[in-house]
This record gives structure tokens, C-alpha cells and sequence, in this order.
């Protein structure tokens, strides 16, 4: 069973950047559509990128548009969220999600929490001076 890692979070000042990862072992991300999410505390988890396998299509959050970029990297079977600019608001658990590609779901993705499969476990970001 797929099994995701996020890493990369921690404690950064407004106006600064950071790196998530999501990695898996034994399975190639390169099959699955990667969403992530965040849940900041008493509130709902919220979708903030994707992309689809192929991995040609990303989506973006409103709020995080011109700030966030998510890529993959083949090689390293890696998807990341570069992290801009970041706010306070930006303070959260975030997680890595992913669907195995399918005929119906190529080139797509979505940032629905039902329509990911599999989980992470979730990696913290504080933004705050």
C-alpha cells in the first residue's frame, strides 16, 4: 500500500520560503495525482495545490496563487510545494494526497479531499515573527 511522507515544515518568519516534500517508497508518484492540503487549528482541511499524472496540469489555491509552486521530480520520486511570501495565515499541518491515474482522471487533478486515496501524515508549518 502506498505509503506518503511529508517533510520540510517548520518554523518560519513572514515574508519567508519554505520547502514541503512529499516522498513514497516503493511506488512510483509519478503514477498519482498529488494534491496538498493544510488544516490550521478549529478549522476544516482546505485544498491548496495539485497535479496530475502526467504532470502536466497544476491548480492552485486562491489564496496561495503567485505565492506557492508545486513540481515533480522523477528522479528523486518527489513532489514538493515551494512556499513564497509566506503569511500567518499560511500556518498549518499540511498534508500530501494521492489517486493513482486512471482513464477517467488524466491530466487532472482536484483539490477534493475525497477524491485522494491515500494520506500522509502531515508536516507543520508555523509562520510567525
Amino acid at each position: 500500500q502506498l505509503q506518503l511522507v511529508e517533510s520540510g515544515g517548520g518554523l518560519v518568519q513572514p515574508g519567508g520560503s519554505l520547502r514541503l516534500s512529499c516522498s513514497a517508497s516503493g511506488f512510483s508518484l509519478d503514477a498519482y495525482a498529488i494534491g496538498w492540503f493544510r488544516q490550521a487549528p478549529g478549522k476544516e482541511r482546505e485544498g491548496v495545490s495539485c497535479i496530475s499524472s502526467p504532470g502536466s496540469s497544476t491548480n492552485y489555491a486562491d489564496s496561495v496563487k503567485g505565492r506557492f509552486t508545486i513540481s515533480r521530480d522523477s528522479a528523486k520520486n518527489t513532489v514538493y510545494l515551494q512556499m513564497n511570501s509566506l503569511k500567518p495565515e499560511d500556518t498549518a499541518v499540511y498534508y500530501c494526497a494521492a489517486r493513482p491515474k486512471g482513464i477517467a482522471t488524466l491530466g487532472i487533478c482536484k483539490q477534493t479531499r475525497n477524491w485522494y486515496n491515500y494520506w500522509g501524515q502531515g508536516t507543520q508549518v508555523t509562520v510567525s515573527s
